[in-house]
């Protein structure tokens, strides 16, 4: 999850809220692609979750990650919550159960992507390896209970946790038990942002598909593809899902703002202490009607703050965050950051999707959203199943990159990242699928061979 922001100005009127989200328009010389990459810790010898204190611990891993890398530390009392890399932009936060994220820096080509995670591996290997310590890239814990999942001293964290079981059944699973990786990218203005927030809505559930990866629950088959996916869907429906709205006349910076004014919110931020307002309204506050800090009105850090607690399957701030993806090994990683910059820097591949979804009602966007974390590939939107949708798209993919013309050292361009999934689709099986098939054959019924067979 997000660095918390910490601008304090003032928010005086609506307007400023619309301006904030505007100023992410840039030209489109200046596009760059972020991937963020969550992965499970365990311990090598019994394949155990990790806690937060002690030898063989998050906040050990987190010591020697700084000790390495130099990078300013985040801290939150006396603990150390994560790092950020001040001369690039890139971070490593903590997620509620102790999963380890990388938010990679803003760079301009899927190389530069792929260069940055292998690197990141390396230096996580480095520390993990005298302290024990293992990563799992998997969409959801494959053997761990929620009960046997440690819990993070992050004082947002507090507060979701308390929050979440009052809105939603899955919530805490989404906190504790589940991986994402995640593309962030760019728009050149507010028609830009708005055709790219309907097609990448629009096709989220055929990355989805191509990403699933989270068939066990408790060490055995959950019958889904992407229980990660699933638990999203009763997670907390205030604030998740496909966001009808982007698709009616009218859309543009203004009505997200709308939208996000009449999200319930989760904490306010001063100092280093977190205020519990969850389920108070962000309008309230515009007001200084909220009862918790009477007459007191948000900052720029409130609003980047709230607009970090929504959860759709695409969310705006300054940039678009692609949401439907499961964590998975590492070279399924760069994929995804290759399939989305494809499709939406690239004109003529935006065009084609657009053309491919613009008729598609909300009805039936929800209900292929819906269906794509139990059958995958086949899911079907008017009569055509989510394995064609995936072939398609990855051809305008591969023709967007091929476009694009940025080639590595070896003269190569960025269409090599999209070869995990080709691979996919001419199996025609996601990669639940092969882990299932794995669990039922070489494996013997056990998800234990995973530790081994998919840890970075």
């Amino acid at each position: 999850m997000a660095r918390d922001q910490i601008d304090m100005t003032p928010i005086e009127t609506r307007d400023e809220l619309v301006a904030w989200l505007e100023a992410g328009c840039k030209p489109r010389s200046q596009f760059r692609a972020g991937t963020e990459h969550e992965k499970f810790v365990f311990t090598l010898d019994g394949h155990r979750p990790v806690p937060y204190a002690g030898r063989q611990s998050i906040r050990a891993l987190l010591d020697g990650m700084n000790g390495l890398l130099g990078w300013e530390p985040i801290m939150e009392g006396e603990n150390i919550i994560g790092m950020f890399d001040v001369t690039h932009g890139g971070a490593i936060s903590l997620e509620p159960g102790g999963q380890f994220e990388l938010s990679g820096a803003p760079v301009e080509t899927v190389h530069q992507t792929c260069s940055e995670l292998m690197a990141h591996l390396a230096q996580v290997r480095e520390v993990a390896k005298p302290l024990g310590l293992g990563f799992l890239g998997l969409g959801m814990t494959p053997n761990w209970s929620r009960a046997d999942m440690p819990v993070m001293p992050k004082g947002r964290y507090k507060i979701m946790t308390a929050y979440m079981p009052k809105v939603g059944t899955r919530g805490l699973d989404m906190m504790y038990r589940t991986c994402t990786v995640q593309s962030n990218l760019d728009f050149s203005t507010e028609a830009d942002m708005v055709q790219k927030l309907r097609v990448s809505l629009a096709l989220q559930p055929v990355a989805t598909a191509l990403f699933a990866n989270s068939p066990f629950t408790e060490g055995k088959p959950n019958g889904l593809l992407s229980a990660r996916s699933e638990i999203w869907r009763d997670t907390d429906n205030d604030r998740a899902g496909m966001l009808p709205f982007a698709f009616e006349d009218g859309m543009g910076f203004e009505r997200y703002v709308d939208y996000a004014l009449g999200v319930p919110m989760y904490f306010i931020k001063r100092g280093d202490s977190y205020i519990d307002v969850s389920g108070k309204s962000f309008k309230d506050f515009f007001a200084g009607k909220l009862d918790v800090m009477p007459g007191e009105r948000p900052t720029i850090s409130d609003w980047a703050n709230h607009l970090s607690t929504i959860f759709p399957e695409v969310r705006l701030k300054r940039y678009l965050e692609m949401r439907g993806a499961d964590a998975g090994p590492w070279r399924r990683l760069p994929a995804l950051t290759a399939y989305w910059v494809g499709l939406l820097y690239d004109q003529d591949a935006l065009d084609a999707c657009w053309d491919m979804v613009k008729d598609w009602t909300a009805q039936e966007r929800q209900k292929l959203r819906d269906d794509v974390p139990g059958l995958g590939f086949k899911a079907e939107i008017r009569g055509r199943n989510v394995l064609t949708l995936a072939q398609e798209t990855l051809r305008f993919a591969a023709r967007g990159l091929a476009r694009r013309k940025f080639l590595d050292r070896n003269g190569r361009d960025e269409t090599r990242y999209l070869r995990p999934l080709e691979e996919s689709i001419a199996r025609g099986i996601t990669p639940a699928e092969e882990l299932l098939e794995k669990f039922h054959g070489e494996w013997g019924g056990s998800v234990e061979p995973i530790f081994d067979e998919y840890a970075y």
